[in-house]
């Protein structure tokens, strides 16, 4: 079996979430008890999909919130840089012409400049081995004002909650991985990738860094997930020539 590790070789990574893919979906529910239909159902209102759209989804996996995002009209690409996740997604959305599925790298994405309305990624941004780069990435593929919208894994203001949430990710989630998953090693991963993620204000600050303006965030589930938002600023008008006197 194979499971990354904490320097995030997208080769390494990208194998890893292949041997899960089959039981990806089924093993998230199971370990969130149930919390990623919400997560989920957050970040599509936060997305905010309107029909005509183009939205991309990356570390989309095998679809589920791409699906989610083309229920109004929009049209979805579904990005991920495993080629297992992206089969299974294929085969399980053939009859969705709203969505389509394309292995790609978040830090160099097959895409146009300001060809997106929206950019999204949920549960991927700390499995990138330069998150900047793709922040970066996400600014130039969005169209002036497009949005984004980054549900990741975070960490709980209050102590109490933190050191509860950090021993099931210790001690209970192991566990529960041996019975749910097809390859529980690669769920050690999970637990040490989210440990050594920064905290709401520190991924705020690369949004900002990255450009993106009217940066904000709201923690789901008392932090342990947070939603990120930015805009990219609409273009500046050119300045109109001033008449002959």
């Amino acid at each position: 079996m194979t499971r990354a590790d904490l320097n995030k070789q997208p080769a390494q990574v990208a194998a890893m979430f292949d041997q899960v893919s089959t039981h990806y979906d089924r093993t998230n529910a199971v370990l969130s008890v149930g919390n990623a239909a919400l997560w989920r159902l957050a970040t599509t209102k936060a997305v905010g999909p309107q029909r005509g759209e183009r939205i991309l989804d990356i570390a989309a996996g095998t679809g589920t919130s791409s699906a989610a995002l083309t229920r109004t009209g929009a049209h979805v690409v579904a990005a991920d840089f495993s080629s297992g996740m992206i089969e299974v997604g294929r085969t399980r959305h053939a009859d969705n012409p709203n969505l389509e599925f394309v292995q790609a790298d978040a830090t160099a994405l097959p895409f146009a400049d300001d060809e997106f309305d929206a950019v999204t990624i949920s549960f991927g941004l700390r499995n990138v081995v330069e998150p900047k780069k793709a922040l970066a990435e996400f600014y130039r593929v969005l169209k002036p004002g497009g949005r984004l919208v980054i549900c990741e894994f975070s960490t709980p203001p209050f102590a109490p909650i933190r050191a509860g949430y950090f021993a099931y990710l210790n001690h209970v989630m192991p566990r529960i991985v041996k019975l749910a998953s097809s390859n529980a090693e690669a769920y050690d991963y999970l637990g040490e990738s989210i440990a050594a993620w920064p905290d709401q204000a520190t991924l705020g600050g690369w949004l900002g860094e990255a450009g993106f303006a009217s940066v904000a965030h709201r923690n789901l589930t008392l932090g342990i997930v947070a939603l990120h938002r930015g805009v990219k600023p609409a273009a500046t008008p050119a300045a109109t020539p001033a008449a002959d006197s």
